[in-house]
C-alpha cells in the first residue's frame, strides 16, 4: 500500500483517518501491517522472510504471520537417477537413486512456489507420498530422527520453465526466485536437497549480516558456467 501520508493526501483526509482506515481493514482481514515495511494486502501480498546470520526460518512461517492460509499438495513421487548438480550436493555417485518430490504450494487459491526435492536413499525410506504432502519432506525426516545442523541457501533469478509456469500458472520465462536449500547434519553429511522457484513479486528475503568483511560484501558469489547452465 502507498504510505499513510500518500493516502491521506489522495483522498484528503487526516492522517489519523487513514490510520482508523487502515486499522478497520486489518481487523477485517484484509491487510497486514509490518513494522518498519508499511501496509500490505493480504491477497496477492508479498510475504517477507527476515533470516538472521547463522538461523533458518521456513517460508511457511512468514506465510502463516501475513495470517493466509498455506496448502503443500504433491504433484510427483518417484525414484530416479539424480542429475549430476543434485549428486554433486548430495555428495553421491552421478546417477545415483534418489527420492524426488515435487510440489505446490499455495497460499489460499494462488500459487506461491514450485519445491523440488531430492532425499538419498539411505534417508528417504520412512517418506511416503502423504508424508511428504503433510507434514512435508524435510519434517518427515526430522521426525524420523535426522538432526539438520545446517542449512546451506544460495538464492538466484531465472526464469520459469514450462512446467514451473504451467504449476505456478503463469507465462513460460517469467521472472522467478530460485532458492536452494541443502541440509547437512551433525556428521556433515548432506540429508536432503530442495530448490524453491518462488514468484518473485510475492516474496522476498530480508538478511541480517553482523559485521562487514574487509572486502567483497556478505554473500556475494559469481555465478559459474555450470550454474547459468543448470
Amino acid at each position: 500500500m502507498d504510505s499513510e501520508a500518500e493516502l491521506g493526501r489522495r483522498y484528503e483526509v487526516s492522517r489519523v483517518t487513514v490510520r482508523r482506515a487502515l486499522e478497520q481493514l486489518c481487523a477485517e482481514g484484509l491487510l497486514v501491517s509490518r513494522k518498519g515495511a508499511g501496509w500490505y494486502v493480504v491477497s496477492g501480498a508479498s510475504f517477507g522472510q527476515s533470516l538472521a546470520l547463522g538461523s533458518f526460518q521456513h517460508a511457511g512461517s512468514a506465510v502463516a504471520e501475513a495470517g493466509v492460509p498455506l496448502a503443500r499438495t504433491v504433484v510427483e513421487y518417484g525414484y530416479g537417477a539424480a542429475p549430476d548438480s543434485v549428486a554433486h550436493l548430495l555428495a553421491i555417485p552421478g546417477g545415483t537413486e534418489t527420492l524426488r518430490v515435487q510440489a505446490l504450494r499455495r497460499t489460499g487459491s494462488t500459487p506461491l512456489d514450485v519445491v523440488t526435492e531430492w532425499v538419498p536413499l539411505a534417508q528417504a525410506a520412512p517418506v511416503s507420498r502423504v508424508d511428504a504432502e503433510d507434514p512435508g519432506t524435510w519434517e518427515t525426516l526430522r521426525r524420523q530422527g535426522h538432526q539438520i545442523a545446517v542449512v546451506r541457501q544460495s538464492i538466484a533469478a531465472t526464469a520459469a520453465s514450462q512446467r514451473v509456469a504451467d504449476l505456478l500458472e503463469v507465462p513460460v520465462a517469467t521472472p522467478v526466485l530460485l532458492v536452494r536449500r541443502l541440509a547437512v547434519g551433525p556428521d556433515d553429511k548432506p540429508i536432503a536437497l530442495s530448490e524453491h522457484r518462488y514468484l518473485g513479486h510475492r516474496f522476498r528475503l530480508e538478511v541480517e549480516f553482523r559485521g562487514w568483511p574487509a572486502a567483497e560484501p556478505p554473500g556475494v558469489a559469481p555465478i559459474t558456467s555450470a550454474e547459468q547452465e543448470g
